[in-house]
């Protein structure tokens, strides 16, 4: 059934325009916490571009991890990161990524993350 509903939220984003997709997401509910964030130091920053930060992605059957890497800052957009929320239904896997509004170069704010051991703890 998830995987029905993953192939029709896909389905439904190739016929969007290309300036609605970077809206689009799926996002994925279970019953199973992800585990603890695992540690990812923040490489030296880099010009233009802003550190996407590793989390645990669901792959259909059990948590995996997905590396952090850099993304291309785009301006007038900002960069949410993927986060794992406990709701009422279970576990919801919110994919983040590029949401229009952001105004400053798609920059979350890394030096929060830096603050806090660069642990990207789920909020």
């Amino acid at each position: 059934m998830l995987c029905a509903l993953a192939l029709a939220a896909v389905s439904a984003a190739a016929l969007l325009p290309t300036q609605a997709m970077a809206q689009v997401g799926v996002n994925i509910i279970i019953g199973t916490p992800p585990p603890p964030p695992r540690y990812e130091r923040m490489p030296p920053p880099r010009v233009g571009y802003l550190w996407a930060p590793g989390y645990w992605n669901w792959d259909g059957r059990r948590h995996v991890w997905a590396g952090g890497h850099w993304e291309r800052a785009r301006n007038g957009y900002r960069y949410d990161r993927p986060q794992w929320q406990h709701g009422r239904n279970g576990w919801e896997l919110h994919r983040g990524g590029w949401q229009h509004g952001g105004g400053h170069g798609g920059r979350h704010d890394q030096r929060r993350d830096h603050h806090r051991g660069n642990d990207h703890r789920y909020r």
